[in-house]
C-alpha cells in the first residue's frame, strides 16, 4: 500500500470502534439493543443533537419523516437537484412528487426564494440539503415553511457536526436526516439517525422503525410470544449492535477529527483566494460548515480534473444535478444549478490528508491548468 498516496474519501475506523465491535460479536447480542441505545446518548450528549433515533440508512432517515407526514400520492415535496438521488427516490417512495426548486449558486444549497416560488396547494413538505455539509438558510427556509404550513426535512448527510447560529443542525427544525454511510464524517459501515426536538416524533420514530411495535409495551408471554398491536405500518428500519458499537468507537475521536476537517477548509480557503479560473463558494459567518466536502467553482472543468489526475490528486463532481433522471420527469428549468452543475467540483478533504499532501494540491491547483 502507497501510503502516499492521496484519497478522495477516507473511511476512519477507530482502534476503539474495533474493540467494541468486538465485544459485541463475542456477546452474542448482534440486533439492536442497550448498545445501539447508548449510541443514541451518545450522539446527543456529544454533538447536541435532539433525541436522535438510529436507522439502518440515510434513505431510511429521510423516509421515515415523509411517512410521519403522511405524505402521499397527490402531494409534492420540494426538493433541490443538487444532492443524491435518495433525496428525491424517498418522496417517490411515498407515491408523491419531488418539485426541484432553484440552488443558491453561491453555495449549492436550495434558495429560500425559488422554494417559495415552487409552492402549490399541493405543497406538504421542503427537503433542503446541506451541500458539503455547510448549512442552508434555515431561519428563511423555516419562516417561509411555517407560513405555508409545510414541514421541514432537513437533509443532513453532509452536515454531521455543523451549526447554524450557534444550533446544532439536527436541533432546529422537526426533522433533521442523517447518514453513517461508510465514508461519511461518522460511519456504522451503513446507517443513519433522525433527530426531532418533539419528543413525541422521536418516540413514534421509534416505533415505525421496528415494524410499527412498540416496545416498550410489548411483552412476551409464558409461550415465548411477543405480544403487540401493531396500529400503522412499520418497517425494518432499525440500526443493530454490531454497527451502533462501529459507531460508538468511532464517535470517540469525532470532535478532533472535525476539527482536523475544518482547519484543512479555513487552509483551502486561504490559499485558493484569487485563483485563475477558479471561484470559492460562499461562507457566512453564523454558521459552522461540517466540511464533508470542498466544493469549488472551476473554468474549463475537464482541463482541470485531467491536470490533476497527472499529479496524483483525485477529483470528483461527487454528485451532479440529479432533476436529469427519467424517474423524476427530466431536467427542470433552474438556471443557477445549470450553471453550477457545468463548473463545480470538489477537492480531496478529509482528516487523514497531510501537510505535505494538501501542499501538493494547492501548488497543483495554483501551477494552472
Amino acid at each position: 500500500m502507497n501510503t502516499n498516496k492521496i484519497e478522495f474519501f477516507n473511511t476512519h475506523v477507530s482502534e476503539k470502534a474495533i474493540e467494541r465491535v468486538t465485544e459485541v460479536l463475542k456477546s452474542g447480542w448482534l440486533n439492536e439493543g442497550a448498545v445501539t441505545k447508548e449510541f443514541e446518548e451518545k450522539l446527543a450528549e456529544t454533538l447536541g443533537v435532539s433525541n436522535p433515533v438510529t436507522v439502518n440508512s440515510g434513505t431510511s432517515a429521510l423516509h421515515l419523516p415523509l411517512v410521519m407526514c403522511d405524505i402521499k400520492a397527490g402531494d409534492e415535496v420540494i426538493v433541490p437537484p443538487q444532492t443524491f438521488v435518495a433525496t428525491g427516490l424517498v418522496v417517490k417512495m411515498c407515491g408523491a412528487t419531488p418539485v426541484f426548486a432553484d440552488i443558491d449558486p453561491t453555495s449549492g444549497n436550495m434558495s429560500p426564494e425559488s422554494f417559495e416560488e415552487k409552492i402549490t396547494e399541493k405543497t406538504k413538505a421542503v427537503i433542503p440539503v446541506h451541500w458539503g455539509g455547510y448549512p442552508c438558510d434555515m431561519d428563511e427556509i423555516n419562516e417561509i415553511a411555517s407560513r405555508y404550513g409545510i414541514a421541514v426535512i432537513e437533509d443532513a448527510a453532509h452536515a454531521l457536526g455543523a451549526t447554524y447560529k450557534g444550533k446544532s443542525i439536527g436541533a432546529i427544525s422537526r426533522f433533521t436526516a442523517f447518514s453513517f454511510q461508510a465514508i461519511k464524517h461518522l460511519t456504522t459501515g451503513d446507517g443513519g439517525m433522525i433527530c426531532c426536538p418533539d419528543v413525541e416524533d422521536a418516540r413514534r420514530a421509534t416505533v415505525l422503525r421496528w415494524f410499527g411495535i412498540d416496545r416498550e409495551k410489548s411483552t412476551r408471554s409464558h409461550l415465548g410470544a411477543r405480544g403487540y398491536d401493531i396500529e400503522s405500518v412499520g418497517y425494518k428500519y432499525h440500526l443493530n449492535n454490531m454497527a451502533s458499537a462501529l459507531g460508538i468507537g468511532n464517535l470517540s475521536d469525532f470532535l478532533p477529527r472535525l476539527a482536523r476537517r475544518r482547519v484543512i477548509g479555513k487552509f483551502y480557503q486561504e490559499r485558493l483566494q484569487d485563483v485563475q479560473g477558479l471561484r470559492l463558494l460562499d461562507f457566512k459567518d453564523d454558521r459552522e460548515h461540517a466540511f464533508w466536502l470542498f466544493t469549488i467553482k472551476v473554468e474549463r472543468r475537464d482541463d482541470f480534473a485531467r491536470k490533476m489526475a497527472d499529479a496524483g490528486i483525485p477529483v470528483s463532481v461527487v454528485d451532479f444535478r440529479i432533476d436529469k433522471n427519467s424517474v423524476f420527469g427530466g431536467m427542470t428549468d433552474l438556471p443557477n444549478q445549470a450553471q453550477f452543475n457545468e463548473e463545480q467540483i470538489s477537492i480531496p478533504l478529509h482528516e487523514a490528508l497531510t501537510d505535505e499532501q494538501l501542499e501538493l494540491i494547492v501548488s497543483t491547483i495554483h501551477s494552472g491548468w
